[in-house]
């Protein structure tokens, strides 16, 4: 077999394989003289077809078979032949394949590129820094007392946190326009969920009234067509409802898994899962920044091949989300949906492997350990959990695969500019929500 390689770009490969003609026809043979024993004609007994009659039938599709597993097989061994780690399958172009003649073809392919790490101590990481307050918690129980309130009508004037049914038309210059209209819909007064102003002109009415309030679309609003335009609605109010909390008691906390005998106990919990948040956040937060950095500073050209399979794993997961609402091929979700995703965690991927193959980083025991206790602490029965991550290695290196990212994390973090941000609790937390 003889072997040459083209380097047509930082990551493209041309790989010309020559393989003898002896090889070829020898495995033709072979493969035919099997299918003669095998296979079944008219007019012939079984296993006595003649060679000549086999060869013509079925040659020409025999020999199609043997070339291609012949151009995969010398390729494989071509790759090692050669020490080349490709980043994914090829594309073959065959020169030659005449019959009798030495096979001949081109593997073209793509590598993982060589890449040079920018200066890390130029990345800039704005680091959250709050804590969890009294009103922060206040705010928190509150909103949990809210999510299990009964609603009662009331014929009072509206008022923040109430939810009103309403029916509303909107119109721009006098016309109706697509998207500002709904009936029967309820919205909680407060809660942000409309545009600014909408809210505020409808807190106050009464059930059985009708109003008119003029507002405006922000100017950065998702619709550029309404961005910044004055608009008015018609609004009809159906009923205004009141939340009546829950009594704080041990039935009440059991909605939420804890188990308290008081509402001091409660508090406790809650304020340990807030803490437990807050500190994901941060940490989502810094990576997010710290990803961002490495991504500005360092230039690499991305194989297609790995944007493809990540674009494949991409429609796999936004399918699994949807569960059973969505039966379909993941393939029929169109790649440019995901690309600029999968450019992002393919080319993140290839720093963080080249940060810890020039550093040498690994994700201590100790570090996994304390992980999988981290996770397990959520859990009601602990040890049950850490005993189940120690009793399965693939899951265990799902933790290890976490664990070593951080690790590149607290790499990078050491060399970089690390500023501290004050912010309130609930800023912290938004501003930690992951990146997809």
């Amino acid at each position: 077999m003889q072997v040459s390689v083209e380097t047509t770009s930082n990551i493209e490969r041309r790989m010309t394989i020559g393989v003898p003609a002896q090889e070829i026809d020898q495995a033709v043979q072979k493969r035919l003289q099997e299918t003669a024993r095998t296979v079944r004609l008219n007019g012939f007994r079984p296993g006595k077809v003649p060679m000549s009659v086999v060869k013509r039938r079925f040659g020409a599709g025999v020999r199609q078979e043997i070339v291609s597993e012949v151009m995969r097989d010398s390729y494989v061994k071509a790759l090692e032949e050669k020490d080349i780690s490709p980043a994914g399958w090829p594309r073959f172009e065959p020169k030659a394949m005449d019959e009798g003649k030495d096979l001949e073809f081109i593997a073209i392919f793509e590598v993982l590129p060589e890449i040079e790490l920018g200066d890390l101590s130029t990345i800039e990481i704005e680091k959250p820094k709050a804590d969890v307050g009294d009103k922060d918690l206040d705010n928190m129980i509150d909103n949990l007392r809210r999510q299990q309130a009964d609603m009662k009508s009331v014929k009072r004037k509206s008022k923040k946190k109430d939810v009103v049914t309403i029916d509303f038309k909107g119109y721009i210059d006098g016309e109706a326009f697509e998207g500002g209209s709904a009936e029967g819909h309820k919205l909680t007064l407060g809660s942000g969920q409309m545009i600014p102003g909408f809210e505020e002109g409808v807190t106050g009415a009464k059930a059985g009234e009708e109003l008119e309030i003029e507002v405006t679309f922000p100017e950065d609003y998702q619709n550029e067509e309404l961005a910044g335009k004055p608009a008015k609605f018609e609004i009809t109010v159906h009923t205004v409802e009141e939340p009546v909390l829950p009594e704080m008691n041990e039935e009440f906390f059991k909605k939420f898994g804890v188990e308290a005998e008081d509402e001091e106990g409660f508090r406790t919990e809650v304020k340990k899962n807030m803490e437990r948040e807050l500190n994901q956040a941060v940490s989502n937060k810094v990576k997010n920044d710290v990803v961002d950095g490495l991504l500005e500073s360092t230039e690499v050209e991305i194989p297609q091949a790995l944007i493809d399979q990540e674009i494949d794993r991409l429609r796999q997961d936004a399918v699994q989300r949807f569960g059973g609402q969505m039966q379909m091929d993941p393939k029929q979700l169109p790649a440019e949906l995901f690309t600029d995703q999968a450019k992002r965690r393919v080319k993140t991927g290839l720093l963080f492997q080249e940060l810890i193959r020039q550093n040498d980083i690994k994700a201590a025991p100790e570090k996994i350990d304390e992980k999988i206790q981290e996770i397990a602490s959520t859990y009601e029965s602990p040890d049950e959990v850490i005993a189940h991550y120690n009793s399965n290695p693939q899951e265990k290196a799902q933790i290890e695969s976490v664990v070593l990212e951080d690790a590149v994390v607290d790499h990078v973090l050491e060399k970089a500019k690390v500023k501290e941000k004050k912010m309130k609790y609930e800023e912290a937390v938004q501003a930690g929500q992951p990146q997809r």
